[in-house]
């Protein structure tokens, strides 16, 4: 399949998941996440999910790294650059939804993509290879290019690796790890 046969095949999947299925989904991933050794670190970038696409809702993600301290940050996405600017999230922060229904701070401290340490990744898709599809417009490789060559890149998905691979193109950013609510996969 390419990578928009497989696009559709999983928002087909997405959109059939009911509300409390998202959340008991969602709240599986966190706890697979619990058993990572990726806790010791102090700059945490998490999405926020976008609910109309029933992404995995990273709310339980968020209480984990509030309750060890860490420093959250979140992004903005400017649709005109395809590029995503980084705040920290404060208890200040305002956060307003934008056009495409992504939740984002409005301004804030921002924090530079080289000082972030493991980043929370969404998804539509990945393969045993660590190999991911989005949706499309390459706001993460871009961002993830930007990065430290050592941060942590975590994926999260409702479903199981394809089992074929994925068709990566040279500017496709591999994933370190990928939760699921079963289990979380190391490449």
């Amino acid at each position: 399949m390419t990578k928009n046969q497989i696009r559709k095949v999983y928002k087909a999947k997405r959109a059939a998941l009911s509300s409390q299925e998202v959340e008991e989904k969602s709240m599986a991933i966190a706890n697979q996440l619990l058993s990572l050794s990726v806790w010791d670190y102090q700059f945490y970038h998490l999405f926020l999910s976008i609910a109309s696409h029933k992404e995995v809702d990273t709310e339980f993600i968020l209480h984990i790294l509030s309750g060890k301290d860490k420093n959250i940050v979140v992004s903005k996405s400017d649709f005109k650059t395809l590029e995503m600017q980084h705040f920290l999230l404060t208890d200040s922060t305002p956060i307003k939804v934008n056009d495409w229904g992504i939740p984002e701070p409005q301004n804030g401290i921002e924090i530079q993509a080289q000082q972030l340490e493991i980043v929370f990744i969404p998804l539509l898709a990945f393969d045993l290879n660590g190999n991911r599809i989005g949706y499309g417009k390459g706001f993460y490789d871009r961002f993830l290019e930007n990065c430290s060559p050592n941060v942590i890149k975590i994926g999260l998905s409702f479903f199981e690796a394809e089992t074929q691979a994925i068709q990566a193109s040279p500017l496709d950013v591999p994933l370190d790890y990928c939760v699921t609510p079963e289990k979380v996969h190391k490449f």
